[in-house]
């Protein structure tokens, strides 16, 4: 298969350092995926732990080619871009309920602005 030179696997650059699971939620860019993956927090003030969520650009190579849903292992590599320090390295399977939660995220924030639009 024909890939790219940023491939980590038939390409030239080479992956090192952190290893991060998470799923692809946006593929708009070309060869560039964006992961997110939550992870909780220890918040000792409250006693309690806070969800918080990490979102990075990763190169997506035309050989994985990761879409929307899909559960990657990431890696750490070069710069390869401005905002881009990752590559995917694997494609590990679809995230369950995804497109279900994604609807769901857009149907809430469209009931929020119908409701500033009426209390304006």
């Amino acid at each position: 298969m024909n890939c790219d030179k940023n491939c980590p696997i038939h390409g030239t650059a080479r992956t090192h350092g952190k290893i991060f699971t998470g799923t692809v939620v946006s593929t708009k860019m070309t060869k560039t995926a964006t992961v997110e993956w939550q992870k909780l927090r220890y918040v000792q003030k409250y006693e309690r732990y806070a969800k918080t969520r990490t979102k990075v650009k990763a190169h997506n190579p035309q050989c994985i080619n990761a879409q929307k849903g899909d559960v990657v292992k990431i890696q750490e590599t070069r710069k390869l871009s401005r905002t881009k320090n990752f590559a995917i390295i694997e494609k590990l399977g679809k995230q369950k309920l995804f497109e279900e939660k994604q609807s769901r995220i857009e149907q809430s924030k469209k009931r929020e602005k119908e409701e500033e639009n009426e209390s304006s």
